[in-house]
């Protein structure tokens, strides 16, 4: 069943959205290390954050992290959460270039000593594994709450300002076939239902770039 929706989910996106070469090697070889990539070239191309919820992001950046660190913690297979390391390495760069573009850099900076002190201390033998699995439990609220802001901003601002279509578009599509992976690599429903509740926010996000498509954000007005 698994295998036959995601050969349904292969023809929905090849060649309408995807070419088959660049499905391949995001949804077979699971090379994500593009998938945040384009967000990253469009902030700095801009030299502007304007449109992207920092709250959004940071929610995002915790489930990440949640999903990467309970499948460490339960020794699951590297190709059932690989994805997260990469996604999680990226939007930690996200955040920093929000912080940045809004003249916070030292709060960038501090940001980043932080997570990675953080992140330790939940990957030590120290941390229990209730913590962990509550971490991950989280990670729906997160999500939902994250997508939620994201979408409240975009609706407010009338446009999506420099979100990139690319990545919404992929971090959807991605977040589907993992439903499928994740129960047949770990069984484990906590893991899939992450996963569906994703993809039903990166959908309604998915939505907005494509009503918003034509809209661009004002340009403002330099001060005389």
């Amino acid at each position: 069943m698994a295998a036959e929706a995601e050969r349904l989910f292969k023809r929905a996106l090849v060649p309408i959205l995807l070419p088959e070469k660049c499905y391949d090697k995001l949804f077979v070889q699971w090379d994500l290390l593009d998938v945040k990539l384009p967000q990253v070239l469009k902030i700095l191309g801009a030299k502007s954050a304007e449109g992207l919820s920092l709250q959004s992001v940071m929610l995002e950046l915790m489930a990440l992290t949640g999903t990467m660190v309970y499948s460490i913690t339960n020794n699951f297979p590297f190709s059932s959460w690989g994805e997260a390391l990469f996604l999680t390495l990226q939007t930690v760069t996200i955040c920093f270039l929000v912080m940045h573009y809004r003249g916070q850099t030292v709060k960038g900076v501090a940001f980043l000593a932080c997570y990675a002190l953080v992140l330790l201390v939940l990957l030590s033998p120290f941390t229990p594994l209730a913590v962990v699995t509550l971490l991950q439990a989280s990670n729906v609220p997160a999500v939902v709450v994250g997508k939620l802001l994201q979408a409240a901003t975009n609706y407010c601002n009338g446009h999506t300002g420099q979100l990139s279509a690319i990545t919404v578009f992929l971090l959807f599509g991605g977040s589907l076939t993992r439903i499928f992976t994740s129960i047949q690599e770990t069984g484990d429903p906590l893991m899939a239902g992450v996963f569906v509740v994703s993809s039903l926010c990166n959908g309604l996000i998915a939505i907005q770039v494509l009503f918003y498509w034509n809209t661009k954000p004002p340009h403002k007005q330099k001060e005389q």
